[in-house]
Parts: C-alpha cells; structure tokens; sequence
C-alpha cells in the first residue's frame, strides 16, 4: 500500500476482494497478470492455491461456490489459460454455483488488431456466464467487482468473468471498495399459497420432487419438517440426494436415471407433483410427465423455465422455506400413506442388500457403493465424477444431509471430482472427503494431486477401474448391442500414486475394499485406491429397469 490512500488498480481489486471476504483463489499466474499476484501476495486474509491446469482451478472454486454459497474465485492469463477456466465456470453456471472467472487480458492498446496471444476474452465467456465485463477504465473497478459478486450470489446463481487488461492494473487511484451487500428473498403469496392447497387436498397421488434450490436456499430442514407433517413421499434429483435424509421412510429415491426407474413408478402414478427447488436442467420434464397431465405446484424463489411438459396449475415465488411452512398450515394433513413409495423404497433398499455382501471380483457397482457407505460417516462427503458410477452412485448411494454426495448434473462435466475434493476438503476440514471417479475421469485431472500434497489437503481417490469410457460403452449397448471406441489401457495406478509421494492400493478381492476404505480414511492422508468395477451390471440394470412394469 502507498502513501496518501494511493494504489494502483491490482491492489485496489485485492482490497475489493478482501471485502467481499473472498478467503482463496485458485489459479495460475501469468505475464500479464503479475501485477495483481504481486499485490495478492501481500494480502494478509486471501490465500492463493497454485493449480497444476487452469480447468481444475476453475473445479476448485466451482465446488467451494457450490458448498460455501459464496463466489469461488479462479484466475488465469490471457489466451490460453483463460479457455482453460472455461469448463468450471460452465460447470458452476449451469449447476447454479457462485463463481467469479477473473482472466489477465492484454493492454488494451493492443485489443483492436491481431496481435501475440489475443482472443476476445468477453465473446469468449459470455455464453457460459450470467455477466461478463471487461476493466477498461480504472474507475470503474469498485463498481465492477461489486457486481460480478452481487449477480454471481443472488438468485438464480452461477459464474461471472472478469476480464483483467495488463494496462489498467498498472493504473492509480485512490478508491475504497463498495458495501457488501445481499439481495433478500421475498416472502410467498398467500392467494397462491391457498390454491396450491386446495390442488395438494384433492389429489390422490401426491410426490415431492426436490431439487438444488432446496439445498442453495438451506430450506433442508423445512423440506424434512414438510415430508413429516405431510406423509407426502419425496424424490430428489441427483444434485439433491440428502436434502431429505434417505433413512426417513418417506423418501423414495433418486430420479434423473437414463432408464424408467424404480423411482419413476411413482411419477406415473402421481396426479399432483409439488416441486420444490427443482431446475429443469437437471432432469427433464418430459422424462416423468410425458404426458403433460400433471398438476405441478412450483415452489422456488424464482420463475419457472417454460417447457411444454412443465405447465404449472400454480406457482409459489419467495423463501422457499417460508413456503413450505405456510402451506402445510392450509392443508388436510396428515395424508394417507402411499402404498406405490413404501414398494418404490423395498425395490431400492433389497438392490442394496441383495448386493452388500458379494464376494464377486471384479467388484460389483452395488458392492462397491455399499462398502463406502459402511466407511462414511453420515455428514462425510463423497464426490461423484461424471461416468457409469455416476448412474449407480445417485441410484443407491444413501445420504443423510443435503451436498454430501456432489454429483454434477447440468453440464454433467467429466473430471471435476479430484480437484473439487481440495475445495470441499478446504471448506469443511473436518469432514472425510472421497473422490469417486472412472478411470477415464481421473486421468483428465490427476496431475493435481501434487496440489494436494503441496497443500497438505487430505482425501481419498477411489477409482473405478474398467479400462474403459463405461458410460458411454453402455449407452452403445443399450443402441446397437456392442460398443466401439470406449476401451484404453491404464498407467500402474498404484505406482502412479507412490511417484506423487501419496499411498496407492490396488484392490484384488472384494474383501479387502472395506479395510483399505476405512485405512485410507483414518489416516488423514491423501490416498489413492485402485477397484477393479464389473460393469456387466450396467446392461443387466437396464433390461431389468426395461422388463419392470408399473405394477411394482
């Protein structure tokens, strides 16, 4: 800091930062940005995490947004490195996570012709933000900062860009950063509230489907209090596993399978659907109202998308758990219990068991999930790459609180799980953090395992061997009865993990996963845990899902 409140732009963003109580930043340094690293360096309350790829810096700060509800921040330079924040920073918009992309920028005396390292940055993120602006005059800086904030936290939330020129870093001033402020929510209407009790009262087949906005909202526990009062069973989608804990005898499951599931039969069935906090993009109407004959009561804090299997008899805008609490006031309750969710969570529950002590090697996927579940403790998180285990983790997977198994589910991207485990691990130190992710995912980012190390952060990667894009290879299946193009070979993961400096285990015996689990968990170091998966089980899912009729 200089003399006479004088500093120049990079150290006025730091204190704007340091406003918006901004606590890291994940990211690469570049030329064009050294200026604003330099003044970060000095700062006494933001710590930067040095990342190995800017892709895994903008998972990071997409996953700390996600979990914290405050803005994640990533940084990269100009050209190259800012196409590499691009992939978290979808990720985080389209699964409605705060996030601020901040990407170093060319003097913009140089921004008009073809020159070294130069794309446009602001056409570059504008599809894949809420707001993009670039710094070009140094007065605006409190301003601009101030809004990317404000716009990446409030409703609905996602990703800002902030496109930093290495001239105007290097630019005087003498302002002070902004108020931190925070848009509050409305409460609901009660005309509304009314009308949509009177539909809920009528109807004969009632479920909940819950989505992200319960767990963006913390109306969690209102959600819970709501099943209890109501007996109205609830499924969530799979960004909302646990926002009603999966041991209430009320909750029925996952939806958001590629196959009608278990969970589905519900929804077939239902007459009225009470959504509540539910994204459109995280599983399509059509899939559980195909017919377009649903009452659907909106609950959210913002307007419904339009979609043609998605038309509301009402809708509930404001606090969501201000919502909820006043409409169970207007109705008949309790309701009858629905016999069609007590069979629903049998099917689900004997899946589980009927696998829990399988002995066959490869590992079968309900096995596999069985033993985490055994190593978890119930407010423990694991995260869920994108892949065939993304399938059976959100179908049987178990969870007691809201964001303890992170499933991305909007851009459904690959890779996120490895690098988001350093900012899940970060936001909650006490938590065991498990990494689950494909073999194909891990290699996309495993290089930040020395991040890790480096840092100190513990955690536990569990891959799912199968030497192969499973996913895909059973999406082949189910099409044209083979797969093509999906199979490669691995590196010696186990040997992989010891040239980091980090404990490998390869899994031989169905037996040992438990012990190894619970090892790697309990010392408090970063671990790597190679299991062999036999995903035979996946076709045989979905020709038992394709025979199973609505009679359940």
């Amino acid at each position: 800091m200089h003399h006479n409140g004088l500093k120049n732009i990079a150290e006025l963003l730091v204190e704007c930062l340091e406003n918006e109580e901004v606590e890291y930043i994940f990211g690469l340094p570049g030329e064009e940005n050294v200026y604003f690293i330099e003044a970060l360096s000095h700062s006494k309350k933001i710590k930067f995490i040095l990342t190995r790829h800017e892709q895994a810096a903008s998972f990071m700060a997409d996953i700390y947004g996600r979990l914290t509800g405050k803005a994640g921040i990533c940084l990269a330079t100009l050209g190259p490195g800012a196409i590499n924040l691009l992939l978290g920073t979808a990720d985080a918009n389209l699964d409605s996570s705060p996030l601020i992309a901040i990407a170093a920028q060319a003097s913009t005396d140089r921004l008009f012709k073809e020159s070294h390292q130069i794309i446009d940055l602001v056409k570059l993120f504008e599809p894949v933000t809420k707001w993009t602006a670039m710094l070009s005059q140094p007065s605006t800086t409190t301003e601009l900062v101030r809004k990317a904030f404000k716009l990446a936290e409030s409703d609905r939330p996602g990703a800002v860009a902030l496109i930093l020129p290495e001239d105007i870093l290097q630019e005087n001033s003498t302002d002070k950063p902004l108020l931190r402020q925070s848009p509050k929510i409305t409460l609901p209407n009660h005309d509304q509230i009314k009308k949509a009790a009177k539909i809920i009262n009528e109807g004969k087949h009632v479920i909940i489907l819950a989505g992200a906005g319960v767990y963006r909202h913390h109306a969690h526990k209102a959600l819970t209090e709501f099943v209890n009062k109501t007996n109205i069973p609830v499924a969530t989608t799979f960004m909302a596993k646990g926002v009603v804990p999966s041991d209430n005898p009320l909750v029925i499951g996952t939806i958001g399978f590629m196959r009608h599931d278990y969970t589905n039969f519900g929804f077939d069935k239902a007459d009225v659907i009470i959504s509540v906090g539910y994204d459109l993009i995280e599983y399509s109407p059509i899939a559980w109202n195909p017919k377009a004959d649903k009452h659907i009561i909106h609950i959210h804090s913002i307007q419904a998308e339009v979609d043609k299997n998605y038309i509301l008899s009402v809708g509930i805008l404001g606090d969501i758990a201000a919502s909820l609490n006043t409409l169970s006031k207007e109705m008949n309750i309790p309701k009858p219990i629905d016999k069609t969710s007590m069979q629903i969570r049998d099917s689900i529950e004997a899946e589980i068991k009927n696998h829990a002590n399988d002995n066959a090697f490869p590992l079968k996927p309900q096995r596999i999930i069985s033993d985490l579940r055994i190593a978890m403790k119930r407010e423990d998180i694991v995260l869920c790459d994108t892949g065939a285990l993304k399938m059976w983790m959100a179908r049987l997977y178990p969870c007691y609180e809201p964001n303890t198994c992170i499933i991305s589910n909007s851009l459904a991207t690959m890779a996120f799980s490895l690098p988001g485990a350093i900012a899940a691990k970060l936001v909650y130190p006490n938590k065991k953090v498990v990494a689950v992710m494909g073999d194909g995912a891990f290699l996309m980012n495993s290089q930040e395992i020395e991040t890790a190390k480096r840092e100190k952060i513990p955690f536990v990667i569990l891959i799912w061997r199968d030497n192969s894009y499973g996913l895909i290879g059973w999406k082949q299946h189910l099409t044209f009865g083979h797969s093509t193009y999906v199979n490669f070979d691995n590196p010696d993961f186990v040997k992989y993990a010891e040239s980091f400096g980090i404990k490998g285990y390869s899994i031989h015996s169905a037996k040992e996963l438990l012990p190894t689990l619970t090892e790697a968990l309990n010392s408090n170091d970063i671990v790597l845990i190679d299991c062999p998966v036999d995903y035979s089980e996946n076709t045989k899912l979905t020709d038992k899902l394709g025979k199973l009729t609505v009679s359940l």
